[in-house]
C-alpha cells in the first residue's frame, strides 16, 4: 500500500514527527518498505500569473507573455498552445534549476529577449507527460513557492502488509490504525448524501448470491467527460503511484486508495437489458479493459448484461462497455465479492489489479453504500450530472459476520508474559472500534466480549485479540522473562545413531548437504519412480510441485543439474530429508538418505593424476555410513534392477536379515540423455530405519596369539558376485575367521572364458590357542569343499 504523508495527516494528525509516525507504524506490523519524496528539489520555481500575452513578432508558434512573479512583471517567451490571460502556471526564474537538469538562464528566442519559463507538469518531473502548462489552483499568490503551494515537501509512504490486513489498503485504514495507536481521532471527509434528482435506476439481478452477496449501482446522466481532474485530486493519485486518466476513472481510483472500495463504472449506452451477477459460461470471452482477450472458465464470477460478459468480477472492467470521452452517463456499481471466490482468479488469467488485491484479503461488507455516495459527490463536482437513486441489492444470510469472542485477562498475561491492566486492555480495544462488553457473571475476574468491527475481518479468535492487545500496548513495552520450566535431561540411547553423525561422515568425505522440496513434478519424478502413483496436492503452489516426492533422488538431481549450468564439473551433494507413498491403510512418510556424485573423484592438485569417479568410489562411501551400524560388513551388496539406474551397473542393498536397505547405482544411459546431465553420475540412497541403529558397544579381550594369513585366489562364474563367495566362506571359518578382504579380481590369459578370479586375503587367529599349520590346512580345506559344493568355485591353479 502506498501513500503519502500529507493526505495521511488530513485524515488524522497526531503530533509526532515523521520519524516517529514511520517507526510507530512498523512497530504495529505496517512495515514500512520505502519512503521517497514526491518531488525533486524545485529551487525557484514560483507562480506566475498570465497578464498578457502577444503574438511572437518572428515565430508564430511563439507567444510573448507578461507574467506577475509577485515582485516584478517578467517577458517570458512560451510555445505551449493553453497559454492565457488570467491562467497561474508554474514560472521558473533565471538561475532555477529543472529536475532534468536544465538551467534556466535569460535568452533571446527569435530577437525577443525571455526571462524564465512557463512549465508544465512533466517539466517539473510531476507527470509523465504533458499536452501543455500546468494550471495551478487559483489560490496560488503571484511570487509564492509552488513546493509550498502543491505541499510538495511530503513523502509517499510504501507499508508491506500481511495478507491478514486487507483492511489497510486504504488511507481510511492506515488512518484507524494511527488513530488508536495516538488515541487521536480521525477527521473523516464530511459523508454527504446527494439525493436522487432522477427517478432512473437500471435493473440488477445476483444469480450467485454466495460469491456476491451485496451489489451497489448508481445511474448518473448528463455528465461532461471532456472536463479535467483538478490538480488536487490527479497529485493525490500520483503521490499513491496511480496515473490520471480519465475523471470518471481518477474518481473511482481516488475512492478506492481513500476507503479500500474497488468501483467500476460501465458506459451505460453500451448496456442491453440488465446487469446479472452470473459465473461464465464454457468458452465464453471478454476482451478487458488493456486489450487482452481472455477465454473464461465456468468458475470466474462476471458482471454481464443480457448479451455479453461486460466485466472479471472484482478484477478488471471490459472494453465494450468502458467509458470514453464520449460518454455522457454512466452506470456506477461497486460490490462485495467473497474472498474465497476472488482467490486465485486473477492469478488464473495473468492479472493483479488493485481491485483483485484488496478483494482477494477481504474488503468492508459493509462499505459499498458509504462509497457510492463519496464517489457520487466527487463525479458531481467534476463532471456534473444528474443522478437517480442507489440501487441496492443484498442477500443478509450471505454476508460475514463477526461473532462476539470472549477474551481473558488471565489468558491475556499467560500469552504475553505479561498482566497488562484491566483499563489499558478496554482502552486498547475501544481504540480499534471494537464493542467490549465486560462478562460479569464469569468464573475469574477480568473477562470482555468483544464485538470486532466489519472491518476487522481477521480477528476470530481470542489470540487474535491478544495480538491486537500487544500491537497496541507496544511490543518493546512487554519485559523479557525468562521460561521456568523443569528441564530433563534425557540421553539418546546408545544404540542409536544421529542423522548429524551420517552427516559428518558425508562432509568429511567431500560432500554437500542439500536440501530440496518435498513437492516435485509428477512427470519429472516418474523417471526415477516408475509405476508409482503419488500423493497429488489438492491447491499445488505450480504445476512442477504438484506432487509428494517418492524418493529423494529428482530434488538432488534438478540440483546437480543446477550446479552444472554454473560450471561446477565435480558435484557430490546427500540429502536427509522425507519421502511420501500412499499405501491402501495410510500414508506413510519415511526417512531418506540420498546422494549423487559426479566429476573427478578428487579435487584438481598436482599429487594425484585426476580421474573419474565410479562406481567402487561411491560403494565406499556407503559403507563408510553402513560401519556406523558396527556391523557394517554383514550388509549385502547385490545385483538389482532399478528404471533409474544402469542394468548392469546397479547393486541393492540389504540387511544382514535381508531386508531392503537402499540402491546404489550408475545413473541409467537413456534417462542421462533425458535429463541433459554431462559425465557419470553415480547414485545412492539408504533407508533410515534400516541404517539407524548400532550394536552397542560390548568388551571383547584381545588375543594373544599371534594371526595367521593365507591368500586364495578362487575362480568362479563371471556372474558370480563376490559377496557370495564372503559369506560362504564365513560360513564355514566360523570365529576364527578375524579379516577377509578381496584384494584383486582377474579375467584373461590363463582363466576360461566366462570365469573370473577372484584373490582373497583371509586373516585367521583364535583365543585359546596358537593356530598350527594343520589346523590352517584343514579350514582352509573345508572351505575349499564347501565353496565347491555351493558355488562351484576352484582354486586356481
Amino acid at each position: 500500500m502506498k501513500f503519502n504523508e500529507q493526505w495521511l495527516r488530513e485524515w488524522v494528525n497526531p503530533n509526532i514527527s515523521r520519524q516517529a509516525l514511520l517507526e510507530q507504524l512498523t512497530m504495529a506490523g505496517l512495515e514500512v518498505d520505502a519512503v521517497e519524496p514526491v518531488a525533486t528539489e524545485l529551487v525557484g520555481i514560483v507562480v506566475g500569473l498570465v497578464t498578457q500575452v502577444d503574438p511572437h513578432p518572428d515565430a508564430e508558434r511563439l507567444q510573448v507573455c507578461r507574467v506577475d512573479v509577485g515582485a516584478e512583471l517578467l517577458t517570458i517567451v512560451c510555445g505551449a498552445k493553453n497559454v492565457a490571460v488570467g491562467i497561474k502556471v508554474p514560472t521558473a526564474l533565471v538561475g532555477a534549476v529543472l529536475p532534468n537538469g536544465t538551467k534556466i538562464k535569460k535568452a533571446k528566442l527569435r530577437g525577443v529577449s525571455s526571462f524564465g519559463m512557463l512549465c508544465s507538469a512533466a517539466e517539473l518531473g510531476l507527470a509523465e507527460s504533458a499536452a501543455g502548462l500546468m494550471a495551478l489552483p487559483n489560490e496560488g499568490k503571484p511570487g509564492q513557492s509552488v513546493v509550498e503551494l502543491l505541499q510538495l515537501d511530503d513523502v509517499s509512504i510504501e507499508i508491506g502488509l500481511t495478507p491478514n490486513r486487507g483492511d489497510c489498503l486504504s488511507l481510511l485504514g492506515i488512518s484507524r490504525e494511527v488513530s488508536a495507536l495516538n488515541r487521536c481521532k480521525i477527521k473523516e471527509p464530511s459523508a454527504s448524501i446527494i439525493v436522487a434528482q432522477t427517478d432512473e435506476t437500471f435493473p440488477v439481478e445476483i444469480l450467485e448470491p454466495k460469491a456476491c452477496p451485496r451489489y451497489v449501482g448508481r445511474v448518473l446522466r448528463g455528465i461532461n467527460s471532456a472536463a479535467t481532474t483538478p490538480l488536487w485530486m490527479t497529485e493525490k493519485l500520483r503521490r499513491c503511484g496511480l496515473r490520471s486518466i480519465h475523471p470518471v476513472v481518477d474518481v473511482t481510483n481516488f475512492v478506492l486508495l481513500e476507503l479500500g472500495q474497488p468501483m467500476h463504472a460501465f458506459d451505460i449506452s453500451k448496456l442491453s437489458g440488465e446487469i446479472k451477477v452470473r459465473y461464465a459460461g464454457e468458452g465464453e470471452k471478454l476482451t478487458l479493459l488493456d486489450g487482452k482477450e481472455v477465454k473464461l472458465d465456468q468458475k470466474t464470477l462476471v458482471i454481464a448484461d443480457q448479451q455479453q460478459a461486460l466485466a472479471l468480477a472484482g478484477v478488471m472492467g471490459g472494453e465494450d462497455s468502458a467509458v470514453s470521452d464520449e460518454t455522457d452517463a454512466l452506470f456506477l456499481e461497486c460490490a462485495f465479492f467473497s474472498p474465497t471466490e476472488m482467490a486465485g482468479v486473477a492469478r488464473r488469467y495473468g492479472l493483479h489489479t488493485d481491485s483483485s488485491h484488496r478483494f482477494e484479503r477481504g474488503v468492508d461488507a459493509h462499505l459499498a453504500k458509504r462509497a457510492m455516495e463519496r464517489a457520487t459527490v466527487l463525479l458531481q463536482d467534476i463532471v456534473g450530472g444528474e443522478v437517480g437513486p442507489i440501487i441496492e441489492m443484498i442477500a443478509e444470510n450471505e454476508l460475514p459476520r463477526n461473532e462476539p469472542i470472549t477474551v481473558r485477562a488471565s489468558r491475556i498475561e499467560r500469552v504475553l508474559g505479561q498482566a497488562i491492566p484491566a483499563s489499558e486492555v478496554v482502552e486498547i480495544l475501544i481504540a480499534l472500534s471494537m464493542v467490549v462488553k465486560p462478562v460479569s457473571d464469569a468464573a475469574q475476574s477480568d473477562v470482555w466480549e468483544v464485538q470486532a468491527p466489519s472491518h476487522r475481518f481477521d480477528i476470530k479468535t481470542e489470540a487474535d485479540l491478544i495480538e491486537e492487545v500487544a500491537r497496541l500496548y507496544g511490543y518493546d513495552r512487554i519485559e523479557t522473562a525468562r521460561p521456568r520450566v523443569h528441564a530433563v535431561l534425557g540421553g539418546q540411547p546408545e544404540s542409536r545413531i544421529e542423522a548429524n553423525r551420517q552427516r559428518d561422515v558425508l562432509v568429511d568425505r567431500g560432500y554437500q548437504e542439500a536440501i530440496t522440496y518435498s513437492f516435485v513434478d509428477a512427470e519429472y519424478q516418474q523417471h526415477f519412480c516408475e509405476d508409482i502413483d503419488p500423493i497429488k496436492l489438492t491447491n499445488p503452489i505450480s504445476s512442477d510441485m504438484a506432487v509428494m516426492r517418492l524418493s529423494i533422488w529428482p530434488g538432488l538431481m534438478k540440483a546437480l543439474l543446477a550446479n552444472q549450468h554454473r560450471q561446477q564439473s565435480r558435484v557430490r551433494l546427500f540429502e536427509i530429508g522425507s519421502v511420501y507413498e500412499k499405501t491402501p491403510a495410510e500414508i506413510q512418510e519415511s526417512t531418506i538418505l540420498g546422494g549423487v556424485v559426479v566429476g573427478d573423484m578428487l579435487p584438481l592438485q598436482w599429487g594425484e593424476s585426476a580421474r573419474k569417479v565410479d562406481f567402487f568410489d561411491v560403494k565406499s562411501d556407503v559403507e563408510a555410513i553402513l560401519g556406523l551400524t558396527g556391523h557394517g560388513q554383514e550388509f549385502i551388496f547385490t545385483q538389482g534392477q532399478h528404471p533409474a539406474l544402469h542394468p548392469g551397473q546397479t547393486a541393492e542393498i540389504k540387511t544382514p536379515q535381508g531386508g531392503h536397505a537402499g540402491w546404489l547405482g550408475l545413473l541409467h544411459p537413456q534417462l542421462k540423455q533425458v535429463l541433459g546431465v554431462t559425465g557419470d553420475v553415480i547414485l545412492f540412497e539408504l533407508n533410515s530405519d534400516a541404517i539407524a541403529t548400532r550394536l552397542r558397544p560390548a568388551f571383547q579381550a584381545s588375543s594373544k596369539f599371534p594371526t595367521i594369513g593365507r591368500d586364495l585366489a578362487l575362480v568362479v562364474d563371471v556372474e558370480l558376485p563376490a559377496d557370495a563367495v564372503i559369506m560362504a566362506i564365513k560360513e564355514v571359518a566360523g570365529e576364527r575367521l578375524k579379516q577377509l578382504q578381496l584384494f584383486d579380481v582377474y579375467q584373461g590369459e590363463g582363466i576360461d572364458s566366462g570365469r573370473k578370479s577372484l584373490a582373497l586375503g583371509l586373516t585367521l587367529q583364535d583365543t585359546v590357542q596358537t593356530l598350527t599349520d594343520e589346523q590352517v590346512d584343514r579350514l582352509i580345506k573345508r572351505i575349499l569343499d564347501h565353496l565347491d559344493q555351493k558355488l562351484g568355485a576352484k582354486l586356481r591353479d
